[in-house]
């Protein structure tokens, strides 16, 4: 059974905005503000990432003025709020993802690492582009009728063929019907559906298609 898989290259922003080390908070601030980003990449040398900044490395600079660090955890935080320049402000080393990498992938690290952007970096550590949350949601834009296609040829006639099971598909929900009353094979069906890129949730029925439901 052959489905799509998306890769990070597939959507990133392949021109992404980055700082070097010596980019001050200010300027920081103001790229941020500008591209309407949450986090920019730290470089040294050729292209490398050495880090990342983001605006809770920003933060501690407004969260600690005035008032020193009261509990032990907040020493590292307390010591960003003195920093000016990226290089003492970032947190390194920086968490990427490389370009050939499954969405999935990327979307557990974000999940694992409370982060809401990654640095897609090649083999070499050299960045390629950023991959953002709302980046990995696209795959949520397939039409319905693509999704349709796919489950009908990539799943149903490679695991049940001539069981005569219809597929339909509505808001990227997909529903299986049919399949001789069969309802193990329908959940077996319904197991393989899931693994497909774009489909948001998958029932099973042994009743007729819905009205207007595209199949």
């Amino acid at each position: 059974m052959t489905t799509t898989r998306h890769t990070v290259s597939d959507v990133m922003t392949h021109t992404a905005i980055a700082i070097g080390q010596e980019a001050s908070y200010k300027e920081i601030v103001a790229l941020m503000h500008e591209w309407k980003v949450s986090a920019l990449p730290v470089l040294a040398g050729e292209g490398r990432v050495v880090g990342v900044v983001s605006e809770a490395d920003l933060l501690p600079k407004e969260e600690f003025r005035g008032t020193e660090p009261v509990l032990p955890d907040e020493l590292a935080e307390a010591a960003k709020a003195g920093a000016v320049l990226a290089g003492d402000l970032m947190s390194s080393p920086a968490v990427t993802v490389h370009p050939g990498a499954p969405v999935a992938e990327a979307a557990r690290i974000m999940a694992r690492k409370h982060v809401k952007r990654l640095p897609v970096v090649n083999e070499l550590g050299f960045l390629e582009g950023v991959v953002s949350r709302s980046d990995l949601l696209k795959v949520f834009l397939r039409s319905d009728a693509e999704l349709a296609e796919e489950v009908r040829t990539a799943v149903v006639a490679e695991l049940a063929p001539g069981a005569g099971v219809e597929v339909a598909v509505r808001e990227g929900v997909v529903t299986l019907q049919g399949g001789r009353g069969d309802s193990a094979l329908l959940g077996l069906l319904a197991r393989a559906v899931r693994a497909v890129e774009g489909v948001v949730d998958v029932g099973v029925s042994a009743g007729p298609v819905p009205p207007g439901t595209p199949v």
